[in-house]
C-alpha cells in the first residue's frame, strides 16, 4: 500500500509505477483542484445539498483507441444504456485526433491504451460540482480547440 496525494498518484500512473482505472483517474483529476483536505471538506459541505445525477460513460471505439463520453459531451447519446441491456456499440473508423479536431463540446476521457489517458472538459459541471483538471498521461495535445 502507498499513501499518495492525487497529483503524486497521477505522476506514478504516468511513469507506469501504478495503474489506475479510468473512473479513479477521473476522480483523482477532480481532487487535484483542492490543495488540502480542509479545502475539499469545505467544498463538499458547501455543495452537499445541491444534488447529484446518475451517469455512466459511453464508450466510442476509434481506430486508434477509445473515448469514454460523459454527460454534456456533444457525442454523448440522449438515451444512454445504463444497464447494458441494449448492447449499443459505438464505433468509428476515424482516429482520436480527428474526432478531437472535429469536436467543440467536450466531457470525455481519451484512452489510447491502458496506460495512456487524457481528460478533456469544457462544459460546466452540474450541481456546483468541480470539473476534473485536464490532465494528460502522455504528451499528446488536443487542447487547441478547448
Amino acid at each position: 500500500l502507498q499513501w499518495s496525494s492525487p497529483p503524486e498518484a497521477i505522476e506514478c500512473f504516468k511513469s507506469q509505477e501504478i495503474w489506475i482505472a479510468p473512473p479513479q483517474f477521473y476522480e483523482l483529476c477532480r481532487l487535484c483542484n483542492f490543495s488540502s483536505l480542509c479545502e475539499l471538506h469545505n467544498f463538499s459541505s458547501d455543495r452537499a445539498l445541491e444534488g447529484c445525477e446518475r451517469w455512466m460513460p459511453v464508450t466510442l471505439n476509434a481506430s486508434d483507441g477509445s473515448i469514454h463520453l460523459l454527460p454534456g459531451d456533444e457525442l454523448y447519446p440522449e438515451d444512454p444504456d445504463y444497464t447494458g441491456e441494449k448492447k449499443i456499440n459505438m464505433s468509428t473508423d476515424k482516429k482520436i485526433g480527428d474526432l478531437m479536431k472535429e469536436g467543440s463540446v467536450f466531457h470525455r476521457m481519451v484512452m489510447k491504451n491502458i496506460n495512456n489517458f487524457a481528460i478533456y472538459v469544457n462544459v460546466q459541471a452540474k450541481y456546483k460540482h468541480m470539473n476534473p483538471l485536464m490532465i494528460n498521461s502522455d504528451c499528446s495535445d488536443y487542447s487547441s480547440r478547448l
